[in-house]
C-alpha cells in the first residue's frame, strides 16, 4: 500500500519560512518523480514544484521561483519543500504527489498539510 504523508505545515507570519516534508512508503521511492501542489480556498489545485527521481533536475511555478526549493533524500524516502519569504497568497493546503515519468499522470497523492501565512 502506497502512502505519502506530508508534515511541516502551520501558521507563519509573512516573510517567514517553513519546510514541508513528504514521507513515502510502499513504493520504490528512487524510481518516482515527485512534486508539490497546492490548493487555496475556492481555487483549483496548482503546481508548485517538481523534482526528478535523482534530485538533479527541478522545476518551479513562476509564483514561487526564487523563494521555494524542492529537494529529496532517496535514502530517507522523503521529498522536501523549503519555503522562504512566505506571502499571504501562499496560504493553501499543500500536497505531495508521485509519478513514474514525465509522460504519466501523478498516480499517488498525500492527504495534504495546511500552510497559513498571516499578513
Amino acid at each position: 500500500q502506497v502512502q505519502l504523508v506530508e508534515s511541516g505545515g502551520g501558521l507563519v507570519q509573512a516573510g517567514g519560512s517553513l519546510r514541508l516534508s513528504c514521507l513515502a512508503s510502499g513504493l520504490t521511492f528512487s524510481s518516482y518523480r515527485m512534486a508539490w501542489f497546492r490548493q487555496a480556498p475556492g481555487k483549483e489545485r496548482a503546481f508548485v514544484a517538481r523534482v526528478d527521481s535523482s534530485g538533479d533536475t527541478t522545476s518551479y511555478a513562476d509564483s514561487v521561483k526564487g523563494r521555494f526549493t524542492i529537494s529529496r533524500d532517496n535514502a530517507k524516502n522523503t521529498v522536501y519543500l523549503q519555503m522562504n519569504s512566505l506571502k499571504p497568497e501562499d496560504t493553501a493546503v499543500y500536497y505531495c504527489a508521485a509519478r513514474t515519468s514525465l509522460l504519466s499522470s501523478y498516480r499517488y497523492w498525500g492527504q495534504g498539510t495546511q500552510v497559513t501565512v498571516s499578513s
